[in-house]
């Protein structure tokens, strides 16, 4: 039988995710000696050091000590499960669940999972954040998410992923554009005109791969970070720009009109995926979190750039 406590393992990730005793012990509201002892009862029992304690430099993770932080969210996550559901015998889901979502992915994918979410399983507390694909990444290996909703694109190690849908880029004109008539339109006819680029990854990193396989250099007149701005811009005629997700209208924050056309020739297509982190057993709530998501959005075929 295991001689280790979930106190003590609470302790230990505690300090792995605040990166020093004193920010785990005002978390968990103990006593800084009390989480010092905890962390060597524990490297005690399992014979091995798992951190390095520096004086003013706060506490790093040795090999052990990072392979054991990801066993021990793991068993936290479990031991939680178990409490939660006992009260229902196991009928009703209960806890804790962090979703987080690329930001663009957010108003089209994340609302409506939410909603319907909360609907099945109105006892389980849900939290979510919306941000870059290296902040929903970070966050997942850190611990700080469960499950996440973001592109298949430079997906690090330690991050599991299933597929959903793909989605279609596409270039997005002003109403008067020379070219909003048209059915299709190909990158070559917009070359010499201005960009204005979507400049967060992985968006900007897929604009620029559809660029150089067609052997062209696009005109990146501005760049922006946020989405609706770069609609905005193209709304008022200060040049096109390649998205990938599209709202219900085609408006401008502004209420002016834009014009949406599919790429020619096809190109590839973009797959979003639920990531979560592979070291950790998802929860109850986080698979029936992903059930939802494949559900509803795991057909497999090419989604509408919605």
């Amino acid at each position: 039988m295991a001689r280790y406590t979930l106190r003590q393992l609470e302790c230990f990730v505690a300090v792995g995710e605040h990166g020093s005793i004193a920010a785990a012990a005002q978390a968990l509201m103990l006593s800084p000696s009390a989480v010092t002892g905890a962390l060597n009862e524990l490297e005690r029992i399992f014979g091995a050091q798992l951190t390095i304690r520096r004086k003013a430099h706060g506490v790093t993770l040795t090999p052990s000590g990072g392979y054991v932080l990801s066993q021990a969210r793991s068993l936290l996550s479990s031991a939680n499960d178990l409490q939660t559901l006992a009260g229902s015998a196991g009928t009703e889901l209960r806890g804790r669940l962090v979703v987080g979502c690329y930001s663009s992915l957010a108003p089209t994918l994340l609302t409506g999972l939410l909603a319907e979410f909360t609907a099945e399983h109105p006892r389980v507390d849900i939290e979510f954040h919306a941000g870059t694909q290296a902040e929903i990444h970070r966050m997942l290996l850190s611990g700080e998410l469960d499950v996440a909703i973001a592109y298949d694109l430079a997906v690090p190690a330690g991050v599991a992923k299933r597929k959903l849908m793909d989605s279609v880029p596409s270039v997005v004109l002003p109403a008067d554009h020379r070219l909003a008539g048209h059915s299709r339109v190909a990158l070559a006819e917009l070359v010499s005109e201005p960009m204005i680029l979507l400049d967060v990854n992985p968006s900007r990193e897929n604009t620029e791969m559809m660029f150089s396989a067609a052997g062209l250099e696009p005109w990146i007149r501005f760049r922006t970070t946020d989405f609706e701005v770069t609609r905005s811009m193209v709304a008022r005629g200060m040049g096109y720009a390649i998205l990938v997700q599209r709202p219900a209208g085609d408006v401008s924050y502004e209420g002016r009109p834009l014009v949406v056309l599919p790429i020619h020739p096809a190109i590839r297509h973009v797959p979003v995926s639920m990531v979560w982190p592979e070291s950790t057993r998802l929860s109850g709530a986080a698979e029936a979190m992903l059930a939802l998501a494949e559900r509803l959005h795991g057909s497999g075929r090419a989604a509408p750039s919605v």
